[in-house]
């Protein structure tokens, strides 16, 4: 009686098994791999931003266009990509702008299963050397942009005071110093002014609103199971 126990449990252990191997090994045999280094856009179907996001947030985006191995489309254009926020800096005084971490988890194949992903944003406004998503760096930025618009009020002004020559020759002479004095008074007054109002005024936000499209590249290669 023991003998027969052990092989009805022996009988059983086998067909339950054999379906799983089987299984992996039909899964391992036909993928398709899509190399590291492929780019392709994403559309997000919800916001994310470092003004309401918040680590740990999860979001979810689709595939804009298929991706391909030689003639056989692995994941067709709409493949749900999931992911979530790693880490968010929020922006603070002196123009100091907020940095958005993201990390993508796994994109769902058409058979239902999760790949993992390790892929990062290639193209947006302003990407830091740690990956970060941002729109400004702080104060020294803001600086540089108020130097910029106070040389542009000047050339501006300058360039009235010398096209007062065209209705009436001659008065250019008179007008030209005029207004580019004018207009470096100006540009130095706008200088100062904003550069203060930059040191209690805080930096922008970071936002990937619903229907963004964001490129990004494979930083790792992913096999993908076709039937």
């Amino acid at each position: 009686m023991k003998y027969i126990k052990f092989f009805i449990t022996l009988f059983l252990m086998v067909v339950l098994i054999q379906p799983s191997f089987a299984g992996a090994f039909k899964a391992d045999a036909r993928t398709k791999r899509i190399p590291a280094g492929t780019v392709f856009d994403l559309e997000f179907l919800q916001p994310v931003s470092t003004f309401s996001g918040s680590e740990g947030d999860s979001f979810t985006a689709a595939l804009k266009n298929e991706l391909a191995a030689g003639e056989i489309v692995v994941l067709p254009q709409g493949s749900i990509v999931r992911g979530s926020i790693a880490k968010v800096n929020t922006a603070k005084r002196f123009s100091r702008g907020a940095k958005l971490y993201i990390d993508f988890d796994h994109v769902v194949t058409p058979n239902g299963r999760q790949i993992p992903l390790d892929m990062a944003v290639c193209q947006f406004d302003k990407i830091y050397l740690d990956g970060a998503l941002y729109k400004n760096l702080g104060y020294g930025e803001a600086l540089q942009l108020n130097y910029d618009r106070a040389c542009e009020i000047t050339k501006n002004a300058t360039e009235y005071g010398l096209s007062a020559g065209d209705s009436a020759p001659g008065i250019q002479y008179l007008t030209t110093p005029i207004c580019a004095i004018g207009g470096f008074i100006g540009g130095v007054a706008y200088w100062l002014g904003d550069s203060v109002a930059d040191m209690f005024r805080k930096g922008q936000d970071v936002y990937i609103n619903k229907g963004s499209v964001l490129t990004v590249k494979l930083l790792n290669p992913i096999d993908i199971p076709v039937y």
